[in-house]
């Protein structure tokens, strides 16, 4: 690993560390949103609704916010982000206040924005690496969700009735405070701002740069891992609740979820460096396949927990792997265009699967709504396999 000097290195630090802050904010929110829906909304089956509206905003902004950032600069664009999300979270926390459905959701979208723009801190981090230290650079900046593995639940337990008697106002204050923080360590970023020249150099067309086997593996792997794991994850607490547990059970699970997902960032950067990519992608959707198979084996709390896990620890091996592979697939005048398509097409999936899992789940039970997952992994499998048996060399 390059010295701390580096400026690389230090952007990386300080991007961990505003990574770890908007995912503490992100997992309290998943902690509690859909329980919120579930008091808010008319009906139950909208209880997921709030959060669907969250990613289908991500979903909207990742492509205007990686075109923001290419004018600003990231640093100007984070901050911004982080406005977004104060205000959402506030908004969040009064409607939760004064009973109103509609704005919560509102509230929820602007969250939502805000986390369109929190994505990017991983491609931040790998503009500035060499090639040899990418993998890492984007490992390590995930790596920070570890703080928000352990402090999102705890805030989310804590907070909850913070302003008791109402239930779940509390937690969104703590996210808006949260997420304030991070503008200090934003303002020690340096990113180059582009170039007036390297603005107006746009590269290939989309249209070609979407054709090339690495992308379509690239963004594939992703797409399911994210998808996957929001359809599992938002309709867990839900499942947890109408088998009896209680919303400390939930967090809990929701809290050894995020360490499964964050934790292994540590090292799935040097895994990908020794075995190689698309490895390590198939091991991760082996890990979905095995949390399936636990959830379906019954509902002891011991099955949440330990399912949870292993669909942290898949989602970050796809993630990561899609992440990585997806870098290697554009020229640097490309970067803004092919980063915002590709998580514009990954929170696609998340919005899709956020907005279909409380209704499957309400409608079909949690049994189908873990087998509906498995054709997908099966894709993402078959396609792993296809691209590792053609060995086609990188397009740039």
């Amino acid at each position: 690993m390059p010295s701390v000097r580096d400026p690389a290195v230090r952007n990386v630090i300080l991007l961990a560390i505003c990574q770890a802050l908007a995912m503490t904010g992100m997992t309290m929110n998943m902690t509690v949103t859909a329980l919120t829906g579930n008091e808010l909304a008319p009906d139950p089956a909208w209880a997921t609704l709030p959060l669907s509206l969250q990613f289908m905003s991500t979903m909207l902004t990742t492509m205007p916010a990686s075109l923001y950032m290419r004018r600003v600069g990231r640093r100007l664009g984070f901050a911004t982000g982080v406005l977004i999300g104060m205000v959402g979270a506030t908004t969040a926390a009064l409607s939760i206040i004064n009973g109103n459905f509609v704005t919560f959701c509102l509230g929820s979208m602007l969250i939502g924005s805000f986390q369109g723009f929190a994505v990017l801190y991983r491609y931040a981090a790998a503009d500035t690496a060499s090639e040899s230290f990418r993998p890492r650079a984007i490992s390590l900046v995930l790596a920070g969700g570890v703080l928000a593995a352990l402090s999102g639940p705890e805030l989310a337990k804590w907070s909850h009735d913070l302003l008791a008697p109402i239930p779940f106002a509390g937690s969104f204050v703590v996210i808006a405070i949260v997420q304030s923080i991070s503008l200090i360590f934003l303002f020690f970023v340096k990113i180059p701002t582009p170039s007036a020249a390297e603005r107006a150099r746009s590269g290939r067309p989309i249209s070609e740069i979407v054709r090339q086997p690495v992308f379509i593996v690239a963004i594939l792997g992703a797409m399911v891992g994210y998808g996957s794991m929001t359809f599992l994850m938002s309709a867990t607490p839900l499942a947890m609740i109408g088998c009896g547990f209680h919303f400390e059970d939930a967090a809990f699970v929701i809290q050894w979820h995020a360490v499964g997902m964050f934790l292994p960032s540590f090292f799935t950067g040097s895994l990908i460096q020794r075995y190689g990519v698309t490895r390590i992608m198939l091991i991760g959707a082996a890990a979905y396949l095995a949390c399936i198979a636990i959830n379906v084996s019954g509902v002891e709390l011991m099955q949440f927990f330990s399912a949870l896990v292993l669909l942290g620890v898949g989602w970050n091996f796809l993630f990561i792997g899609g992440t990585t592979l997806l870098t290697q697939a554009y020229r640097p005048e490309e970067r803004a265009k092919v980063q915002g398509l590709g998580d514009f097409l990954v929170f696609t999936s998340s919005t899709v699967a956020a907005f279909s899992s409380g209704a499957l789940n309400h409608a079909f039970g949690w049994q189908a709504v873990n087998l509906g997952v498995v054709p997908l992994v099966a894709i993402v499998t078959g396609a792993l396999l296809w691209y590792r048996s053609r060995q086609v060399p990188v397009t740039a």
